[in-house]
């Protein structure tokens, strides 16, 4: 079984684009472009890892993440940040979470396939 992404964000053209790069990669995308929505998604069918916006509605990232993190069942799953804003790096490292990272945009499809080996190993057919 493959591993899922599920990628949460607002921006329909990024959304679809990420589904392409990850299923090159061998991952099975989960996709949402709302981050109430993809909550409810993650309790009935959790995600390996999540690539997370920062910046999008009707929920950003950051409470998006406080909403994860709450819940006992989520609060280690991987969590990579998505977003233009180099100043998010400076935050995330504040925050020394060893599960959560970011990839700013644009990302190369080498620099995803980066991140996700570093926090799910070199085989995503690999079950959760």
């Amino acid at each position: 079984m493959k591993r899922s992404i599920m990628v949460v964000e607002d921006d329909q053209p990024i959304l679809d684009m990420m589904e392409i790069l990850l299923k090159r990669l061998g991952y099975e995308p989960q996709l949402s472009n709302n981050g109430i929505a993809a909550l409810a998604e993650i309790k009935r069918n959790p995600p390996s890892l999540i690539l997370l916006d920062v910046m999008m509605m009707p929920i950003n990232g950051w409470e998006f993440l406080d909403w994860l993190r709450a819940d006992p069942a989520t609060k280690d799953l991987p969590v990579v940040l998505f977003t233009a804003h180099p100043s998010v790096e400076a935050t995330v490292a504040k925050l020394k979470d060893p599960n959560l990272g970011v990839l700013l945009k644009p990302v190369t499809f080498t620099e995803l396939a980066k991140a996700l080996e570093q926090y799910l190993g070199k085989d995503p057919a690999t079950d959760r």
